[in-house]
């Protein structure tokens, strides 16, 4: 807990405060004072990199944020590190719109690595349609949207190349999220924190729980690193 560096924090459920995406401002004046401190804070999201980044811009945080569920490292407004193909993506799309009439791409920031869905057709079913037809991709819910993602790519695998290219151990990262999308970078991360309202698979796989959400969860998860990195 001495060594933490960075906390890799989802945006969606939360530092917002509603599903339109609304920031909880306490939240940025502490994530800005931790930074000051000396640590790093990068979003790691669904959303696309160039929203975590735009975020990251004014919210006054480390330049740098992972979109796409991992499929996007972004370090600047024009340069991108792509870690999967959205033409794969692309294919699953048109695999599933064959068997699937009710499926819809969402209206969403530009996609570099995946293609973003309403929330309107039976997940498992498009699951199921990919498993038969032995592509290598999935679909995952973020609560926000379905995703197709390939397989390969989560939110841990994002952070783990970043967190390569920044030279920092996962041991020194807190990862913090309130969905099934957030359990892998708990897997990776020594220190993870969820909330009391987050579903049961999610608090199982995260070392520590916290009151709250929607912004205030985050706000106790901080305060509890910090009091636990203090008494180490």
């Amino acid at each position: 807990m001495k060594s933490i560096k960075l906390f890799a924090i989802d945006i969606d459920g939360t530092i917002t405060i509603n599903g339109e995406g609304t920031v909880n401002l306490e939240i940025l004046s502490k994530l800005r004072y931790l930074v000051k401190l000396g640590y790093k804070i990068v979003y790691v999201t669904g959303r696309s990199s160039l929203e975590a980044f735009i975020l990251s811009i004014f919210g006054g945080t480390t330049k740098v944020s992972i979109g796409e569920n991992g499929g996007v490292i972004t370090t600047s407004p024009v340069e991108h590190i792509l870690l999967a193909d959205k033409e794969k993506c692309m294919h699953g799309f048109t695999m599933l719109s064959n068997e699937l009439h009710s499926i819809k791409q969402k209206h969403v920031f530009p996609r570099m690595t995946e293609v973003v869905l309403n929330r309107s057709f039976d997940i498992d079913k498009g699951n199921k349609i990919f498993k038969e037809n032995k592509v290598d991709l999935i679909l995952v819910d973020s609560h926000y949207a379905y995703h197709i993602n390939e397989k390969k790519i989560n939110k841990a695998y994002g952070l783990r190349y970043l967190l390569n290219i920044l030279k920092i151990n996962p041991n020194d990262v807190v990862a913090i999220g309130n969905s099934e999308t957030d359990i892998p970078m708990f897997d990776l991360c020594e220190n993870s924190v969820t909330f009391e309202s987050s579903k049961n698979e999610v608090k199982k796989m995260a070392k520590f729980v916290v009151n709250g959400e929607n912004g205030e969860g985050l706000i106790n998860a901080l305060d509890l690193i910090i009091r636990k990195k203090s008494l180490c």
